[in-house]
Order: C-alpha cells, then sequence, then structure tokens
C-alpha cells in the first residue's frame, strides 16, 4: 500500500528550460546595467539549444565582446542560481498533486543548490501541498541523489517504510537506483523536451515503471 509519493522538482513538476531562460534574462539584464551591452540572453540560449552545458557563460561572454574573467564568471553564476524564477508547473502536475493531496501524503525530494531550489518551490507555490521538502543540499553536496540520505529522511520524517515509498522522477543516473534499494518503487516521468528525455538507464537504474504523463499514476499506484 503506497502511503507517500515523493516527487523530484526539476522536469517532473516543472521544465526546467524555464529556470535556464528565466535565468539567462536575469543575467542578461545585469549585463546590460553593467556594461551596456545587449543580446545576453539570445546568444545564451542559441548555446543552451545547441547543447552546451558547463561553459556556457564563457562562450557568451566570448561572443559579445566581454572579458571572460572568472571573477565575471562567478558573479554571473550567482546571478544565475540566487534569481527569483519565473516559472510554472506542468498541467499535469497540477493535476496530480491536486488530485493524490486528499488520500496520500505528498512530498519532494530535489537535489541543487540550496537557494536555488528554495526559490523555485516558491515561485510554483507548492510548498504547502507537501507534507515533506527534502533539499539534499541541506547535508553537504555529498549527499545529493543518489546518496541514500534524502530518501532515508523520508523515511525517518514520516515513518514509512520503502515499500509504503514511492518516487517519480525523470533521471535514470540517479533518481531510482538507491530509492530501488530501500524498496521504494519507483516510475520515470519522461518528459518531452526533457533534460533526460531518452536517455537510457544503465542496469540497475532504470524504474520500475516508465509514464509520459502524471496523470497515469492514477492507474498504476
Amino acid at each position: 500500500m503506497i502511503k507517500i509519493i515523493v516527487f523530484d522538482v526539476d522536469d517532473t513538476l516543472f521544465p526546467e528550460r524555464e529556470f535556464v531562460r528565466s535565468g539567462f534574462q536575469a543575467v542578461g539584464e545585469w549585463i546590460l546595467n553593467k556594461y551596456a551591452v545587449p543580446g545576453f540572453f539570445e546568444v545564451a540560449w542559441k548555446f543552451f539549444a545547441q547543447g552546451n552545458r558547463g561553459k556556457i557563460f564563457n562562450l557568451v561572454l566570448a561572443e559579445i565582446g566581454i572579458e571572460d574573467d572568472p571573477q565575471i564568471i562567478q558573479e554571473l553564476i550567482e546571478i544565475y542560481r540566487k534569481h527569483k524564477p519565473q516559472i510554472s508547473l506542468y498541467s499535469d502536475a497540477r493535476w496530480a498533486i491536486d488530485y493524490f493531496k486528499g488520500h496520500k501524503k505528498l512530498g519532494a525530494i530535489t537535489d541543487g543548490y540550496l537557494t536555488t531550489q528554495r526559490n523555485k518551490v516558491e515561485a510554483l507555490h507548492i510548498a504547502n501541498s507537501f507534507d515533506t521538502i527534502i533539499y539534499s543540499d541541506e547535508y553537504g553536496r555529498e549527499n545529493w541523489k543518489p546518496s541514500p540520505v534524502p530518501y532515508l529522511k523520508v523515511m525517518e520524517l514520516t515513518g514509512f517504510q520503502g515499500s509504503e515509498c514511492v518516487y517519480v522522477g525523470d533521471n535514470p543516473h540517479k533518481d531510482f537506483v538507491t530509492a530501488k534499494k530501500l524498496s521504494w518503487r519507483t516510475v520515470q516521468i519522461d518528459r518531452q523536451n526533457g533534460e533526460y528525455s531518452k536517455t537510457p538507464a544503465a542496469p540497475g537504474y532504470e524504474a520500475d515503471r516508465t509514464i509520459l504523463s502524471l496523470t497515469e499514476l492514477e492507474t498504476i499506484l
């Protein structure tokens, strides 16, 4: 008997691309105010759409003619991580929260820098809809998924056994392997245009079930 449904946040409850877009816009406004150089957002989004990750700010500064200085890069990263995002829930995520709230406990486990993830939850207006939200960064970077710590914390706070928990996420590299070892049921949401859409899972890392919409949880739980 499943007693709690625990969701990932990024690309499970909302499109992470919206956060990226919002962050690039915030950085672009800062660049425009400080250097009077337009175009940051357009160039950053172009690189992102091409699949560039990691060094994208360096690439953009080089293209728009601003010195690629480590101190500037760090400042841009901080602006990106700490900005107040303009994001919204997927429609099926809104449905799932409203549908299950009455007869299941709801939780979330989310990786990422603490301020960033708290800002996302605040922007989505979902904190009051969840019985527990675990920000894995509170326990140190080493305890981001697939560390067992976030999952064990859910069990500790709720008193539920692993067999009474289900985790719904999108990333087959880290979301399901540890949950399954703790006897959780696992469900992968394969979002079109999600960061991990169509990403194959290594043996043992796959979810028990894969769905295309959170509305499918109604029939499988």
